[in-house]
């Protein structure tokens, strides 16, 4: 094996030669700008952080394949914690605190969860407030991914509906 000394690597100049690159391959997987500029930055920070072990031949190749695995984690924890509209309910809802609220709370849970199973809730509470994921709650309810998730689902339009007639 033939031994070839690392050398560092100008890491500004491989920001502005390949940052419109590494900014294209976000949006397009990600589709929100903001969140491509956050994932661009956290490409070049890796960078940064490994510059002394980087060779600086394959750069392009190893930026976009930097790229697409930050990417790739992004999109697994946006699947993961969603931020939609109804997520952000559902946590007022548990974290209502003053009387008025907390009566408001309790009519919303009573219209969502009156019909459903009690296991509903607890899938509710683990995954959407406590934060486990899709398997680690199938797991402490005894259920599989798929049903949580269909749960979970079924919950989501409930509260869509509720939130329209509201």
């Amino acid at each position: 094996m033939l031994y070839r000394p690392r050398v560092a690597v100008d890491v500004e100049r491989l920001y502005r030669r390949y940052g419109p690159m590494v900014l294209r391959r976000c949006t397009a997987m990600l589709s929100d700008e903001d969140e491509a500029m956050d994932a661009m930055q956290d490409v070049f920070v890796k960078i940064v952080r490994s510059e002394a072990g980087l060779d600086d031949r394959g750069l392009s190749s190893l930026l976009y394949r930097a790229a697409t695995n930050t990417c790739l984690n992004k999109l697994r924890t946006r699947r993961r914690k969603p931020t939609d509209p109804q997520g952000e309910r559902l946590a007022q809802i548990a974290q209502a605190v003053d009387a008025t609220a907390q009566s408001e709370a309790r009519s919303v849970i009573a219209r969502l969860f009156g019909a459903e199973p009690e296991s509903t809730g607890t899938i509710a509470v683990l995954h959407l407030h406590d934060g486990l994921t899709l398997e680690q709650t199938a797991s402490v309810v005894g259920m599989s991914v798929s049903g949580v998730r269909k749960r979970l689902r079924k919950l989501q339009a409930n509260l869509r509906a509720l939130e329209g007639t509201a």
